[in-house]
């Protein structure tokens, strides 16, 4: 089917699209939390890079990346059309992604980053490893606690 648009006028339209993540992956990771029984995450909050799943009290941000928008050496296709585009694209998003980490680490937070692919095939690998987190980060608080009383 033929673009009604010319190339100018489809990139303008598109640049204006503006998404807050990919709800499919991030709601099926809300649910993995629920059923396994982590508590205690919060969505949406502002931190550098907008974490998808943040715990305040352990200083944990998780972000769920796709595997094409962010280029998993997994599951990655390059596309056949476009292709310095979409190479630049992905490069940026993994730039964007350090630079985010980096930042936050500085700032003394824990950055988990799950792959789409690994929340769609072992839910329950990905709940181990945030409650293993969970449980690292609670013992430190609790021996900080104690440090602190004496």
């Amino acid at each position: 089917m033929v673009d009604v648009f010319t190339n100018r006028k489809r990139s303008k339209i598109m640049a204006a699209i503006r998404s807050r993540g990919n709800k499919n992956t991030e709601l099926r990771l809300a649910f993995i939390l629920r059923t396994h029984g982590i508590k205690g995450w919060r969505r949406h909050q502002h931190l550098p890079g907008h974490p998808d799943f943040i715990f305040r009290r352990q200083r944990i941000a998780i972000f769920v990346d796709g595997c094409f928008w962010h280029g998993c050496p997994r599951c990655y296709h390059r596309p056949r059309s476009n292709t310095r585009y979409w190479d630049a694209k992905v490069a940026r998003n993994r730039a964007r992604d350090a630079s985010v980490t980096r930042s936050l680490r500085k700032a003394r937070w824990h950055v988990i980053r799950i792959w789409e692919h690994d929340v769609v095939k072992r839910p329950k690998r990905c709940a181990a490893c945030i409650t293993r987190l969970l449980l690292r980060r609670n013992r430190l608080l609790a021996m900080l606690t104690l440090s602190r009383r004496r």
